[in-house]
């Protein structure tokens, strides 16, 4: 396959395939465009050459050059496909990886590592080296000091490990965005997500504590992140005598089922409860109202995670490096300043 057959196929020009697949941002190419030029280049097995003695024919640049290879994990989730902030990390990673003349041979879960396929797979492939996306436990730690000898981590978490490590602070993210909402004169502040070993969890007990709001166990909704739980767990709050007027989900996934149980609780959103989370998924903004949520750059971190990895493989550094990303909170319509009681006799 060269650029000529996949700018053919995508319906583009060459040139606009060469910007994609090298990442040249000078014209941007939407992203429709990009994700049909890569799932092209992904299902022909497309591999590109930066070879500076291989400049004669821009159109075409496949090589016969050996292929590294790397892997993704998903630490926290046993389907990383159908996870928006991994998927993503992943997605990124591996175009990345492609510029370079890696590619991402497999990804597996966490939660498969003792199924004796997983083991005989990691066992027989050529992994230069791994990706690990989400928080890791001791056994998982254990796991990769076994068997791989490059790794990088891309998370939310801190990783007591050392491995390279490409981080959005969650605990930070999670301070900020409910000191916010105390700072619109909320101090019945909703927690919905997982606490166990969670940063977002000490992000927002952290928040209250500094403000001096004790943490209320009515408040607190301890589940899994998905849409599914999210209404479950706001459900559970609000039929037993939850008053909370602000709730700050662990993620937006879950934030959308919190938002259909507190509407069906007949209250409204930003009037009677303001609701919070992280991510800024491209639903966010399309909701009724709007989320208000913070922006983590998924694709700036996979990007680095891939650069760090292969640069680890290649011997290009060996001090470990921890990176941290800044992130941005995008304050939409689903939050307002507490309102008087008098505004709102239903309270």
């Amino acid at each position: 396959m060269t650029l000529r057959e996949i700018a053919a196929e995508a319906g583009v020009s060459i040139s606009t395939v060469s910007r994609v697949i090298n990442q040249n941002t000078k014209s941007p190419v939407s992203k429709e465009v990009q994700d049909r030029i890569w799932e092209i280049a992904k299902r022909t097995n497309y591999v590109p050459r930066h070879s500076k003695k291989n400049t004669s024919d821009s159109s075409d640049l496949s090589s016969t050059e050996q292929l590294h290879s790397i892997a993704c994990l998903f630490a926290r989730v046993p389907d990383g496909a159908s996870d928006y902030f991994f998927s993503t990390l992943a997605k990124s990673i591996e175009q990345e990886a492609f510029r370079h003349n890696y590619i991402l041979k497999y990804t597996f879960s966490a939660f498969d590592i003792d199924d004796p396929f997983t083991l005989r797979l990691i066992a027989s492939n050529n992994i230069d080296g791994i990706a690990v996306l989400g928080r890791c436990d001791k056994e998982l730690l254990k796991f990769l000091k076994k068997h791989f000898q490059y790794v990088v981590y891309s998370g939310l978490n801190n990783l007591d490990a050392k491995y390279d490590q490409i981080i959005c602070d969650g605990t930070q993210i999670s301070y900020d965005v409910v000191t916010r909402l105390i700072e619109q004169g909320h101090t019945k502040i909703a927690y919905i997500g997982e606490t166990q070993n969670e940063n977002r969890y000490a992000g927002y007990c952290s928040a209250l504590a500094d403000a001096g709001i004790s943490v209320n166990q009515k408040y607190i909704a301890n589940i899994v992140h998905s849409t599914e739980e999210g209404y479950k767990g706001v459900h559970h709050l609000l039929n037993n005598g939850c008053d909370a007027t602000a709730f700050f989900c662990a993620d937006d996934i879950t934030a959308i089922g919190a938002m259909k149980a507190i509407k069906e609780h007949g209250l409204h959103i930003p009037e009677d409860v303001s609701v919070a989370s992280i991510d800024d998924i491209d639903t966010a903004q399309y909701l009724t109202p709007p989320l208000t949520t913070t922006h983590i750059p998924l694709d700036e971190m996979g990007q680095m995670a891939a650069k760090v990895l292969i640069d680890r493989i290649e011997g290009g550094h060996t001090k470990h490096l921890k990176i941290l990303f800044p992130y941005d909170i995008m304050e939409r319509k689903s939050t307002a300043a507490l309102r008087k009681i008098h505004d709102n006799p239903q309270k």
